[in-house]
């Protein structure tokens, strides 16, 4: 008339709650003092995100996580939320020194690094991986009547 309750033994419960604890530990001793700052900024949307030197991403974030909806996901007080929350991630990692990679032409790219280093962090460089197009696509030929 039911399910039936599988009753486990003690020693079984032991060996996996030592395995989640010891795989929740190693995940927060990672420590990194060098990392990566990608700032992808629209005129819609700012997406942030944290790499290692490697490139391998650590946390992200964007104004449309934080809940902002709209056309005030293109703001800079809302890309500096997000410089800050990630900032604060990043300083719990033990992160000191950051290169910034900037892509786009919105309002939050300035803003976004600058939320970040109110924690105090070092950036090494701040680089523009915008694209420019060279001449554009080839123009319609002159319609025939």
């Amino acid at each position: 008339m039911g399910k039936k309750r599988i009753v486990k033994s003690n020693s079984e419960k032991g060996v996996t709650s030592e395995k989640s604890e010891a795989s929740k530990i190693s995940a927060g001793k990672k420590k990194i003092t060098a990392g990566i700052l990608y700032v992808e900024s629209t005129f819609n949307n700012t997406k942030v995100s944290l790499a290692d030197e490697k490139g391998n991403i650590l946390m992200w974030s964007s104004s449309g996580a934080l809940g902002f909806k709209g056309a005030k996901k293109g703001t800079p007080f809302v890309a500096a939320k997000i410089g800050e929350i990630l900032s604060q991630k990043a300083f719990d990692l033990g992160l000191k020194e950051i290169s910034v990679v900037v892509k786009g032409v919105g309002s939050g790219r300035e803003s976004a690094i600058r939320g970040f280093i109110t924690k105090g962090f070092v950036i090494n460089s701040i680089k523009d991986t915008t694209p420019v197009p060279h001449n554009g696509p080839k123009p319609k030929k002159p319609r025939r009547v």
